[in-house]
């Protein structure tokens, strides 16, 4: 007897949200979800790491946006880091800080996840970092040079002079604690993700 192939449905309780060439199941849906939620809630938790210059804070968001690129890849990250603040300038009207902030995490989650799905080992992990960090650190302060001017009464040169003595330290503390903090819980987190 002949066996009737099996059809493919599009019922909504089959858990699956592509189609069989697809990598975005439903639990992965939810578990960038659940990111971009953690990634919106730490983006308020804003903390001055730099004295010089107090009106620059430190928040844990970028440590969940690289988690989420070294957990599914660079889109995945990105992804967070984008929606994460999207959603915080609809509850704070920051244009300015919201586009520095994606432009800071997008040039260190994006390259820094690519080198590491490439290389899976610590290795990898540490050489995406330092190139996402310097990545990061040479967008924020070309970044600084252009968008500041826009949005505030600073001149570029004034700017320009705050590269060496605030603008570089300071990017430099934010991107060692983003990447520490992605070192410390990465491993427990994507045992937890895979379960």
């Amino acid at each position: 007897m002949a066996q009737t192939p099996q059809l493919k449905t599009n019922r909504h309780d089959t858990h699956s949200t592509t189609t069989q060439g697809g990598s975005w199941s439903t639990k992965r849906i939810a578990t960038l979800a659940v990111l971009c939620t953690v990634g919106f809630i730490t983006s308020f938790i804003e903390i001055p790491i730099f004295p010089l210059a107090a009106w620059l804070k430190f928040d844990p968001s970028g440590i969940v946006a690289l988690v989420a690129g070294f957990a599914f890849g660079p889109g995945t990250g990105v992804l967070v880091a984008v929606l994460t603040w999207f959603v915080h300038l609809l509850f704070v009207f920051d244009p300015y800080g919201v586009l520095m902030a994606i432009l800071s995490l997008v040039s260190l989650v994006a390259p820094a996840s690519a080198i590491y799905r490439h290389d899976l080992t610590l290795g990898g992990a540490v050489k995406g970092m330092v190139v996402g960090g310097l990545c990061s650190l040479i967008i924020c302060v070309l970044a600084n040079l252009v968008v500041t001017p826009l949005y505030t009464a600073v001149s570029i040169s004034d700017v320009a002079a705050m590269i060496v003595p605030i603008l570089i330290p300071f990017n430099l503390i934010k991107i060692i604690l983003e990447c520490v903090g992605c070192a410390l819980i990465y491993k427990p987190i994507s045992k937890a993700l895979s379960a």
